[in-house]
């Protein structure tokens, strides 16, 4: 009836938590927040996962809070932008170590927080209702 746990999580097997960073492709500061595994990090690097190009994005502010930290940063560095309906992989580095991974995705559809891959595409069908029943 219940799923198995995984000893090593303590979570089950058949339940995937996934949550990914979403922002805009606007040239203004945004912010994110996240839980880092270390609450010291000086680098935010953003690879494009079409591009496979890796560019560093200067950080304005952070937020160190107990639980999570709190980014803000204009995702623009020479020739880069963030492109809509695009993803990239994000990395925060304290020197070479990796102190958080997260995906980004980008949209214009605001506000973000009701994102829809099927947003403006949905088709009704048509029915007479009619149908029959055999007993």
């Amino acid at each position: 009836m219940f799923p198995k746990l995984n000893k090593k999580q303590n979570m089950p097997k058949s339940v995937i938590y996934t949550e990914m960073i979403i922002l805009q492709p606007i040239l203004t500061e945004q912010s994110f927040s996240f839980i880092p595994r270390s609450k010291t990090y000086d680098g935010l690097y953003l690879r494009g996962e079409s591009t496979n190009i890796e560019t560093e994005i200067t950080i304005t502010s952070s937020v160190n809070g107990d639980y999570y930290d709190t980014i803000n940063a204009t995702f623009v560095n020479g020739g880069f932008n963030l492109v809509k309906d695009n993803f990239y992989t994000l990395e925060l580095r304290n020197g070479a170590e990796v102190v958080h991974k997260d995906k980004i995705f980008v949209t214009d559809q605001t506000p973000v927080v009701n994102y829809s891959v099927n947003d403006g595409q949905y088709i009704s069908n048509i029915s007479t209702n009619e149908f029959i029943i055999y007993e």
